[in-house]
């Protein structure tokens, strides 16, 4: 019923940034909570940032002044600006976020995930 699409993954220097986006498609009436995880390899999947339906953004302590949250309900996205990028900030990053439905099913949604790497 709902489809996630991340993008913005690269190749990049340490200090570079990127933004990443995540748009989501579908029958939808509400998205509630939005996230951003990454698992690097041989690592479980770590959430690193999330944003409420009003705006209110948190951050793992790893990422925080780094990476920013951001969202636009009017076109169902949800972005991770990326800025100092790490070495250690290498991995997919997949958004994912529980959604209402015009069936009145809510779920969790993910999507595919974009691939960060981080190497000089």
């Amino acid at each position: 019923q709902v489809q996630l699409v991340e993008s913005g993954g690269g190749s990049v220097q340490p200090g570079g940034s990127l933004r990443l986006s995540c748009a989501a498609s579908g029958s939808i009436v509400t998205i509630y909570t939005m996230n951003w995880y990454h698992q690097a390899p041989g690592k479980q999947r770590e959430l690193v940032a999330n944003i409420t339906i009003g705006g209110r953004a948190n951050y793992a302590d790893s990422v925080k002044d780094r990476f920013t949250i951001s969202r636009d309900n009017a076109k169902n996205t949800v972005y991770l600006q990326i800025n100092s990028l790490k070495p250690e900030d290498t991995a997919v990053y997949y958004c994912n976020a529980e959604i209402m439905t015009r069936n009145g099913w809510r779920q969790p949604y993910w999507g595919q995930g974009t691939q960060v790497t981080v190497s000089s």
